[in-house]
């Protein structure tokens, strides 16, 4: 249930870090999933570079929410229409 399961998770942790970021964000399903497995991989890889998880431990449900919720304001920024 590996890869399956990183994609519910990711799918779960992208959509609550959309209702917890403002704004309008429009994107589709696989755009959130994307963002909440890009998310979590951040929380993990970026928490074990920072020395706050050892490498095999989980990065948790609240800093892969956390990691999505920056990816999130990146990719708008990067998609906002410049007017």
């Amino acid at each position: 249930m590996g890869i399956i399961g990183t994609i519910i998770i990711g799918l779960i942790v992208g959509l609550i870090a959309r209702f917890l970021k403002p704004g309008d964000d429009s994107m589709g399903w696989i755009m959130t999933i994307l963002l909440g497995i890009g998310g979590a991989l951040l929380a993990t890889y970026g928490g074990q570079a920072v020395g706050f998880y050892d490498a095999g431990e989980p990065a948790g449900f609240i800093g892969a929410v956390i990691g999505a919720i920056i990816l999130l304001v990146i990719y708008g920024m990067v998609t906002r229409k410049r007017t």
